[in-house]
C-alpha cells in the first residue's frame, strides 16, 4: 500500500503546513510570511536569517517552528520511502498500491501508473490549497480547531509586522540592560534611530503619547512603531 500511504502522508502534509501558518499568524507575523515560514521550517528550505529573526526570537514561534521541524523530517523521510517503493516493479508487483489498479495493468506497468496518479494527486492538492474559495475555507475551519483547542496563544499587540521594509509594531520591557533605563524620552533619541514611542505600560498603566521628559524606568513595557531590528537593537541593547 506504498502509493496510498504516499497520498495520506502528503495530504496530511500540506494540512499540517497549513495549520503551522494559522499558527504562526495567531502570534503576530503578516499571513504571507506566515505561509512562508511554516513551509520553510516545515521543508528545511528558505529559511532566510532576517525572517527567522522574528521566529527564534518568540517563545511560541520557536516551539511551533521546532514542532514543524520535527514533523517536516519524520514527512519527508516517510514521502520519500513510500516514492520509492512506489516505483520498484517487484513491489509493485507483490503490493498494489490502489487495489482496483491491477484489474487494467501489468505488474511492470504499474511503477509508471502510480508516479502518474502521484503527479496527478500533487497537482489536485496543490490546485486545491491554492484556489482561493477552497483555500479559505480549509483555512477557516482549521484556524477555528487551532483556537478552540488553544494550541496557540493568540496576540493582537507584538511585532504586526506592517508592509514591507521591516516595519512594524513591538511591544517590548525595559531590562536592567537596556541603553534607555532610567533616561527620558528625548534623552533616548529614539527618533534618530526610527523609532516612535506609541505609549508605555507601566503598573498595567497604559500612558498614551508619552511626554518626552517621561523616564524609562525598570519593567516598562513600550509600545514601539518603526523597524523592528532598530527597536530590539537600541532599547535592548546595554550601555556603551
Amino acid at each position: 500500500m506504498n502509493l496510498l500511504l504516499f497520498i495520506i502522508v502528503l495530504s496530511v502534509s500540506f494540512v499540517i503546513v497549513r495549520i503551522g501558518a494559522i499558527a504562526f499568524q495567531l502570534t503576530g507575523l503578516d499571513w504571507e510570511l506566515a505561509k512562508f515560514q511554516a513551509l520553510s521550517c516545515f521543508s528545511g528550505t528558505g529559511f532566510t536569517t532576517k525572517e527567522s529573526e522574528l521566529v527564534v526570537g518568540n517563545p511560541q514561534r520557536r516551539k511551533i517552528a521546532s514542532v514543524l521541524m520535527v514533523l517536516g523530517n519524520a514527512g519527508t523521510v516517510t514521502l520519500i520511502a513510500t516514492f520509492a517503493n512506489s516505483l520498484r516493479p517487484e513491489a509493485a508487483g507483490r503490493k498494489i498500491s490502489l487495489p482496483f489498479l491491477k484489474d487494467f495493468f501489468p505488474a511492470e506497468v504499474l511503477p509508471w501508473v502510480n508516479l502518474a496518479v502521484i503527479a496527478l494527486f500533487i497537482l489536485i492538492l496543490w490546485r486545491l490549497f491554492t484556489y482561493s474559495f477552497f483555500a479559505r475555507k480549509i483555512t477557516s475551519i482549521l484556524r477555528k480547531i487551532v483556537l478552540k483547542r488553544q494550541m496557540v496563544k493568540a496576540v493582537t499587540f507584538e511585532e504586526l509586522l506592517v508592509a514591507t521594509g521591516g516595519y512594524g509594531v513591538s511591544r517590548i520591557t525595559v531590562n536592567t540592560n537596556s541603553s534607555i533605563l532610567n533616561k527620558s524620552l528625548n534623552e533616548a533619541r529614539l527618533r534618530s534611530h526610527d523609532i516612535t514611542v506609541l505609549a508605555i505600560v507601566r503598573n498595567n498603566h497604559t500612558i498614551p503619547n508619552p511626554p518626552a521628559d517621561m523616564t524609562f524606568m525598570i519593567d516598562d513595557e513600550l509600545i514601539c512603531f518603526g523597524r523592528l531590528e532598530n527597536i530590539q537593537a537600541k532599547i535592548l541593547a546595554a550601555n556603551s
